[in-house]
């Protein structure tokens, strides 16, 4: 079912961020976290990875300060707002033949959207960090809309921003539930699994020229 073949030019490409463009850790925030904890760094992992906390931080229902305030409240944690941010947002590995991939299709003239589930701390570490963020025509991101991956309501959010629906957009996600609601919409959808095949399904698409 994610691996439908290119069937026309697509007019917009929507990019998935995590996993996609850049790779991270949480472990990262976990070791670091837990030397100002007073809990282990299993109960770190499991109140800040993919859980009920993150959720609402992640769908703007916390803000940065909120969020800081909840895991410094469940953990004891003993270091400052600032060094919370880094800790939490210092994760990040830029993926460069994705991002390549990226250059090449902006070079081609089509336009491209950021479309991920994250949090304003994450984001503004890769929008000072990594350059490339700024090179997409737009970013539909989990926390400003107050909704996330994979619920209709942001998928209608990119279709608004693109003005394009079904198969004029090509989506690429790491996550099966996610393509599935791109599919389930009428985009074409590659479930991304490693640089080299995406690149090679955009290529034998004949969405990539170069």
């Amino acid at each position: 079912m994610n691996r439908k073949p290119i069937v026309k030019p697509p007019q917009a490409i929507v990019f998935d961020l995590g996993k996609v463009l850049v790779d991270f850790d949480y472990g990262i925030t976990i070791r670091r976290l837990h030397a100002k904890s007073r809990i282990s760094a299993a109960e770190l992992r499991q109140l800040i990875d993919q859980s009920p906390l993150l959720y609402r931080f992640e769908t703007g229902l916390l803000t940065a300060t909120e969020f800081f305030t909840a895991v410094r409240e469940a953990t004891g944690y003993t270091g400052d707002f600032a060094e919370f941010c880094d800790c939490f947002s210092d994760i990040f590995t830029p993926i460069d033949a994705m991002i390549d991939l990226h250059a090449r299709l902006r070079e081609q003239g089509l336009s491209t959207y950021i479309f991920s589930n994250t949090n304003e701390l994450a984001v503004r570490h890769i929008h000072e960090r990594y350059p490339f963020f700024r090179t997409f025509t737009r970013h539909v991101l989990s926390y400003e809309h107050k909704s996330m991956k994979p619920d209709a309501r942001l998928y209608e959010v990119v279709e608004e921003f693109a003005g394009h629906r079904g198969a004029d957009l090509l989506y690429l996600d790491d996550r099966a539930e996610n393509i599935a609601a791109g599919h389930a919409r009428g985009w074409q959808a590659l479930l991304h699994e490693t640089p080299q095949a995406t690149v090679a399904a955009l290529r034998q698409g004949g969405v990539l020229r170069t």
